[in-house]
């Protein structure tokens, strides 16, 4: 089976976006793309009871659907799922078996967390799967300078690990592992522990580009990662269950990045 990018478009300029950028990066590794729109028509939607989801007819979303395929120069496939977003996207990727799903996200920087939901946070709790959030700034190039933040906890990605190492050597990426810490002594030790996780997933053996390592001192950990990303094209996450299962989700190092990170975010979910 041909390597498949899921992108999620409701045709708006941040959807839009990621799809410029998952067509960009599907050409550096040879990948196809699958285009979903989620027609949001279920009565069970509370959204939907709302008012607040819009009602496009089928004619009009053919026609959106044909516009945005032909500008890509990637060969894609274009659905139409129903429902809920989360719900629809788990469907879909059960089906297509996509290495990422991939969908853009607005700047809600001048809004609370705990007051923004995103597609992206429903997913994550709903069919976690290896994600690419694309903010709508993002610059649309192949990233070959990725930051993968890791903690001092060992993880595994169980049958995700050779797509996501098939990701890095394709991409041909410089990796560099940061590991913050509140203080000297414990970004040392936990940084140990970090090179010590990745080695044990094998993601990291023999990279055309070496491993590199960064130490950062932070207050909190999203901080450090966010005060990291200005040198880097994405920031790698790799999200365990607790960090998208809790009832405290807005509150977790992978939320936040994800809704405030300037470059792309990759969330591998962890088992």
């Amino acid at each position: 089976m041909a390597l498949s990018l899921l992108v999620l478009t409701d045709f708006f300029q941040p959807a839009d976006h990621a799809l410029a950028y998952a067509d960009t990066l599907a050409g550096a590794i040879g990948a196809q793309l699958v285009l979903l729109h989620v027609r949001r028509d279920s009565a069970l939607d509370p959204e939907y009871l709302s008012g607040r989801v819009d009602t496009l007819s089928q004619e009009v979303i053919d026609l959106a659907l044909a516009s945005v395929t032909r500008q890509l120069a990637t060969p894609v496939v274009a659905e139409v799922g129903h429902g809920q977003v989360a719900q629809a996207v788990a469907a879909a990727s059960s089906h297509h078996q996509p290495a990422l799903v991939v969908l853009g996200h607005r700047n809600t920087d001048s809004m609370p967390d705990e007051l923004v939901s995103t597609a992206a946070l429903d997913i994550l709790r709903t069919a976690p799967q290896p994600m690419l959030v694309v903010p709508e700034a993002a610059a649309l190039t192949v990233p070959r300078r990725l930051l993968l933040a890791l903690d001092a906890e060992l993880f595994s990605l169980g049958g995700h690990t050779g797509l996501v190492r098939h990701l890095f050597d394709t991409l041909a990426a410089e990796l560099t592992v940061l590991h913050v810490a509140p203080n000297k002594v414990d970004a040392k030790s936990g940084m140990a522990a970090a090179i010590e996780a990745i080695e044990r997933t094998g993601l990291a053996l023999d990279l055309g580009y070496g491993l590199q390592t960064r130490c950062l001192v932070h207050a909190t950990p999203a901080g450090g990662i966010l005060a990291a990303t200005g040198e880097f094209d994405a920031v790698v996450l790799v999200a365990r269950p607790r960090s998208f299962l809790g009832a405290l989700f807005h509150r977790s190092v992978t939320a936040h990045v994800l809704l405030h990170s300037p470059i792309p975010v990759l969330v591998l979910p962890a088992l």
